[in-house]
């Protein structure tokens, strides 16, 4: 990484840190649930058009000043029944979620963030809206990240520390580690274990915790995705095996991407569940 290429190709190369995970684990499991069902795309918040991304209709085009119910009703299943099954999923196995939580949509559905954050999960911020930061201006982009803040920290009564944009712009990182409050984000690809940020001018450390979009029920959506909850399985039971295997001389991390509209369908939760017995 330089001035010039500010990029990191290398990461830890060859030679990766053991990162002591609790009880000498060889693999650190990080499943996490995205609420983002009333901060999408809609007229009724002010967007030209609806949304179209990450939905039963594969092949959606955002339709241009009007409502979309269709769309709209496949994103309240989420928020309605899918993450109400998910929380119970969950609860019966003890494990804990990290939750992605759109401010936007945290705001419409107050009582299902507050149930999460009693229920011990952590609450991330996912950003003021679910949308597309890449061309959006740095004002905007502070003030809907301030924004997200204030709403979680009102409903939870504690600030977020996590954070992810998913659809980031060129600023987002720099206004994430600059705010201050935030211990990491997750808005990266990039690596199997977490890292700190070696371009961070503010001289507080800010972790970076990688995230993923191929062990991620988002896959579902997609033409070459999952087309059944056993691919969902077998793929996630898959990374899982090949990690744990890795961890006897160097342990690693999976994260696994959730969505409360699409595994939280009775057939895809069934696959999830069994991936987290299996685990």
């Amino acid at each position: 990484m330089s001035a010039d290429y500010p990029r990191d190709l290398i990461g830890y190369g060859n030679n990766p840190p053991h990162p002591q995970w609790p009880g000498n684990a060889r693999i650190a499991l990080s499943f996490v649930l995205n609420y983002e069902e009333g901060g999408e795309r809609n007229i009724l918040h002010g967007d030209k058009e609806s949304e179209a991304f990450l939905s039963e209709m594969v092949a959606a085009q955002p339709l241009q000043g009007v409502r979309n119910m269709s769309m709209e009703s496949l994103y309240e299943y989420g928020s309605r029944a899918g993450v109400w099954r998910l929380l119970k999923l969950f609860k019966d196995s003890g494990v804990p979620l990290t939750i992605f939580a759109v401010a936007m949509a945290a705001q419409r559905h107050p009582d299902v963030i507050r149930a999460m954050a009693e229920a011990g999960h952590e609450i991330c911020s996912h950003g003021y809206r679910w949308i597309d930061y890449q061309y959006m201006d740095e004002a905007q982009e502070r003030e809907h990240m301030l924004e997200a803040i204030r709403i979680l920290t009102e409903i939870t009564g504690e600030r977020p520390v996590g954070w992810y944009t998913g659809r980031t712009g060129p600023n987002t990182r720099r206004l994430v580690m600059e705010e201050g409050g935030f211990l990491y984000d997750s808005d990266t690809y990039d690596d199997d274990l977490p890292y700190w940020e070696p371009n961070n001018a503010t001289g507080k450390p800010h972790l970076v915790i990688p995230y993923t979009l191929d062990t991620n029920d988002m896959r579902f959506t997609q033409v070459q995705g999952f087309n059944c909850g056993e691919q969902f399985f077998q793929y996630l039971k898959d990374a899982f095996d090949v990690l744990y295997e890795e961890g006897a001389e160097a342990p690693k991390m999976l994260s696994i991407g959730l969505h409360c509209r699409l595994v939280g369908r009775p057939a895809r939760l069934a696959a999830l569940k069994r991936f987290v017995d299996y685990a």
